[in-house]
């Protein structure tokens, strides 16, 4: 099953900006996985697998670090296309 995350990564300190980068870079890094980024977001598209381990994996390893971060996902179990916008118009 092929699935979506939405995720948000807020380090919680001063300049999280490398850190996001580098968490963002691992998941680019893994095979499987659609990684669409924009300025409040990081989109995932795959197996359910790769995704979820995907994310579990690079969280794991930034929480082992002495930071303190908010990571905040939404799943959707739909295979939606992330490389576009959505249209807001209804099909007909």
């Amino acid at each position: 099953m092929n699935i979506v995350a939405d995720m948000s990564h807020y380090p919680l300190k001063d300049g999280p900006v490398p850190e996001i980068i580098g968490f963002i870079r691992k998941l680019r890094d893994r095979d499987g996985l659609e990684v669409v980024t924009n300025l409040l977001s990081t989109k995932l598209r795959g197996d359910f697998d790769a995704v979820t381990g995907a994310i579990n994996d690079c969280m794991r390893e930034v929480m082992d670090a002495p930071n303190t971060v908010v990571l905040v996902v939404k799943y959707l179990n739909v295979d939606l296309e992330i490389g576009r916008a959505p249209t807001l118009t209804p099909p007909e």
